[in-house]
């Protein structure tokens, strides 16, 4: 669904969340008050009650978490596999997928989309529980995660049941922004990617972050607010970080990146974050396609149970993945420009 016309408002379901929810003075939280508060949201967002509205699961997939072993640390994945038949035996698809919400958020609000994935395209689908944004915990350190985390599975394909050469990233707001910037990463080391799937992204987190008319136009979004922004921003790239290095919109050199599907609800702040992402990939000749979800609010893919735009999203991000990931063995073979620099 391509543009707007006309006065956009949320679904009845979002503003009655909305009125309900009281959100905390963003700007005026401690260190301790902001890590009380994503506690208690995360166990929100994982239990089996609120999967009214965050969906619920395919059953042809089975969910479970599990520990990566890196050199310097240890991470919980949630990692959601076709159930026993469904894979046809071989080895799968991977799809490494980072969950949005930056100082909050958990694996485990994503399981309807992702166990949909793993089930029905088929594919391995691995969620990075990453390190959340706090005071001394930028988000360089998630970005790191990220990668890692697909480094360690790709290292370690015959273990994890995928195709090495089949692999696809997805994520949604800052997962989108990690994301994207281990596809740029995947491009400079010479690991090949499929495809990556960008929704709602945030990917400008510079002095420039606030100069685009979504901004402006949504700043009273009733699921993303200029005040959690602006503490996003802050904690994110405290004094003295480099912004450009974690803003996937200032890479030097995108050309070559695996081909995106970027996914923008209208009603956000970040929508034209997303939209000129993608005009950017398109200028140095990297395929990018833009759907765009009338009257649909940030983080909406998380949403299915208020917001009705999230299945039909679900269903492009599914056939989108479907055709990058079905044969790719022969475009694999490719090189990537760190391979023929």
């Amino acid at each position: 669904m391509n543009g707007a016309t006309g006065i956009e408002r949320p679904p009845l379901g979002i503003r009655l969340l909305h009125a309900l929810r009281k959100e905390p003075d963003w700007p005026t939280l401690t260190a301790a008050e902001l890590i009380a508060y994503r506690d208690a949201a995360n166990r929100t967002a994982g239990s089996r009650l609120i999967r009214v509205i965050t969906g619920f699961p395919d059953r042809g997939a089975t969910i479970g978490w599990q520990e990566v072993a890196l050199p310097d640390r240890v991470l919980q994945v949630r990692v959601y596999r076709p159930t026993p038949g469904r894979g046809g035996g071989t080895a799968l698809p991977l799809v490494l997928h980072v969950h949005g919400g930056g100082f909050v958020g958990t694996a485990a609000q994503c399981d309807w989309a992702n166990s949909h994935l793993a089930a029905r395209l088929p594919a391995v689908v691995v969620s990075v529980e990453h390190r959340l944004l706090a005071p001394g915990t930028p988000l360089s350190a998630a970005v790191d995660d990220g990668w890692d985390v697909l480094r360690h599975i790709v290292q370690h394909a015959a273990e994890w049941g995928i195709d090495p050469a089949r692999i696809a990233v997805a994520g949604e707001s800052t997962g989108a922004l990690i994301s994207a910037l281990a596809a740029i990463r995947a491009d400079a080391t010479g690991l090949h990617l499929q495809a990556q799937v960008l929704v709602n992204p945030a990917v400008d987190l510079t002095e420039t972050m606030f100069d685009y008319a979504s901004m402006t136009q949504h700043a009273d979004s009733p699921t993303l607010t200029m005040a959690k922004l602006r503490l996003f921003q802050q904690l994110a790239v405290p004094p003295g970080a480099d912004a450009r290095a974690v803003s996937p919109l200032y890479a030097d050199d995108p050309s070559g990146l695996a081909p995106a599907l970027v996914v923008v609800p209208t009603l956000d702040p970040v929508a034209d974050h997303g939209r000129r992402y993608a005009e950017r990939l398109r200028e140095f000749a990297t395929p990018a396609r833009v759907t765009e979800h009338s009257g649909a609010p940030h983080a909406f893919l998380t949403l299915p149970g208020v917001v009705p735009q999230a299945k039909a999203a679900r269903a492009e991000i599914t056939e989108f993945l479907r055709g990058r990931l079905a044969g790719s063995r022969a475009a694999a073979a490719q090189p990537t420009k760190a391979e023929t620099r």
